[in-house]
């Protein structure tokens, strides 16, 4: 049995992050201070996501609960590929409600972040396809964990977020381009 604790995990990604955002510091000469502020959205958005896709929702002695590896019960997978068979197991309401809306309301940020971030990512598959994508690979790597299930409902759900995100990230788009419009002033002939 290995046990991986949240601040472990974090600090990693911490790590990880400072180390990459310096390089590319490094690289282009220069800190583009907004760049960074929205990429500084993306990591609380990220260490969010690790926090409640990996470790125990239940506290343990009022911290959160490490991650437990078996390497006796890797095999087999726990997987769910048919959509919404494990979606109504639960035995109270409000444990349905808690899976739905923080699937969901988890990855909103990141379709509102990606577009902003990566120019490439400037049309609504292409931003969906990308959080489809990191939430597969969440799926992905709960698999040797015994305690975690990869669930195609997880996959939706967050998709979902994804696509509610884009939808503001949109929506505040088009206001600003109208409101932009609307400043400019009228042309004299």
């Amino acid at each position: 049995m290995t046990e991986i604790s949240f601040l472990a995990a974090l600090s990693a990604l911490t790590i990880i992050w400072i180390i990459v955002r310096g390089i590319v510091c490094l690289k282009n000469k220069r800190i583009d201070v907004k760049r960074e502020l929205v990429l500084l959205l993306m990591y609380i958005n990220l260490a969010v996501i690790m926090r409640f896709t990996f470790f125990p929702m239940a506290l343990q002695n009022g911290s959160i609960a490490p991650l437990v590896f078996y390497k006796d019960e890797v095999f087999p997978f726990w997987i769910n590929l048919i959509p919404f068979v494990n979606l109504f197991d639960y035995e109270e309401l409000r444990y349905l409600l808690v899976n739905v809306i923080g699937n969901t309301l988890m990855f909103v940020p990141s379709g509102v972040i990606f577009p902003c971030l990566f120019k490439r990512l400037d049309t609504f598959l292409k931003v969906v396809l990308a959080g489809a994508g990191v939430s597969l690979c969440i799926e992905i790597l709960q698999l040797p964990f015994s305690v975690r299930a990869s669930d195609i409902d997880d996959l939706i759900l967050n998709t979902s977020g994804v696509i509610i995100g884009y939808g503001v990230y949109a929506l505040a788009k088009k206001l600003k381009t109208k409101k932009r419009r609307n400043a400019l002033p009228p042309i004299m002939l």
